[in-house]
């Protein structure tokens, strides 16, 4: 990404300088997306268990794509201050969900990063307006909010703030084809963005009808894979009202929307198993029961079933460059 005030020039990942702050689950895959693309990745973690992890992990997401030769392009370091920051040309922070913590590092990043770098986060808790609030030059942050596995599922939204630039916003959108995702720019940085907002109105009715008695989790979850859900790896919800008949679905949605859950809180579904510390695989039960085994099980069925719908998808993919 050659670096001008404006950030109007085009960005290419090749020739960048990249630094993730966060050496998490979800900043390691990031470093994949970057280093897949050929940038220069240097990723920002203090604890030390998790620097010494995130290279395996990166070499084994770059070998599964044969791009293992870019590996060698992610380092780590402790600390912000640890690293030469003249040459970089943008920031995603991918540090825990607390808006303090958010808030500090960019402040911090404000005095070491150049004026043209562009600063990002990975929220997908916080608007990049409240993550920004009282800093200047905001028209330089953005949201870049991607989805788990990161290096799996192409979407990544780019989040505008009210003075956030829209001329940072292409800019960002366009490096981001370059590393071989699948950007949308979402002009308002309401809760929960673009997909997540769509996925709780999904979720919300999901588990109203679990209270309800009306199905089960397991046939809930049927029916979205299995059924409207398996049709959307060919086209989302407004596509999908063009080959169905608009005429149809307006019908339909007249008389499902008055019966249709609008509840403020969340379903007794959910808050009785995070009272009961049923969190999910983490603490081995959620809504089913979890041992080591068959969480590493699921997982791995998990992540076959992502790359073979990359593999469907590749032709309307954004390609990568493979030449060197």
């Amino acid at each position: 990404m050659q670096k001008t005030d404006d950030f109007s020039s085009t960005p290419t990942p090749r020739h960048s300088h990249a630094v993730v702050v966060g050496a998490g689950t979800m900043g390691a895959d990031v470093a994949i997306v970057l280093a897949r693309a050929g940038a220069r990745v240097t990723v920002v973690e203090p604890d030390a268990l998790k620097r010494q992890a995130l290279q395996p992990h990166v070499f084994k997401g770059l070998s599964e794509l044969d791009l293992a030769r870019r590996a060698d392009a992610v380092t780590a370091v402790a600390d912000v201050q640890d690293l030469d920051w003249a040459e970089v040309a943008l920031v995603i922070e991918c540090v825990p969900e607390r808006l303090p913590i958010k808030q500090a590092l960019f402040a911090r990043l404000l005095e070491l990063a150049p004026a043209d770098t562009l600063l990002t986060s990975n929220s997908s808790s916080f608007p990049i307006s409240a993550i920004a609030q009282g800093l200047p030059t905001q028209e330089r942050m953005l949201g870049l909010h991607f989805f788990m596995p990161a290096h799996l599922v192409p979407l990544v939204e780019v989040v505008m703030g009210p003075q956030s630039s829209d001329v940072a916003a292409d800019s960002l959108c366009q490096f981001m084809r370059l590393c071989g995702c699948v950007p949308v720019k979402v002009r308002k940085d309401k809760p929960g963005f673009l997909a997540n907002r769509l996925q709780h109105a999904l979720a919300r009715e999901a588990f109203a009808m679990i209270d309800e008695g009306v199905a089960s989790p397991e046939d809930v979850d049927a029916a979205v894979r299995f059924g409207f859900g398996f049709r959307f790896l060919a086209a989302g919800p407004v596509m999908q009202r063009d080959h169905a008949g608009i005429d149809v679905h307006c019908a339909a949605a007249a008389t499902m929307y008055p019966s249709l859950s609008n509840a403020a809180v969340p379903a007794q579904a959910l808050s009785d198993r995070v009272a009961a510390g049923r969190f999910g695989m983490k603490s081995g039960a959620g809504f089913y029961d979890w041992t080591p085994e068959t969480r590493q099980a699921e997982r791995e069925r998990y992540d076959r079933l992502l790359q073979e719908g990359l593999r469907l998808l590749a032709d309307e993919l954004p390609p990568l460059d493979r030449s060197f």
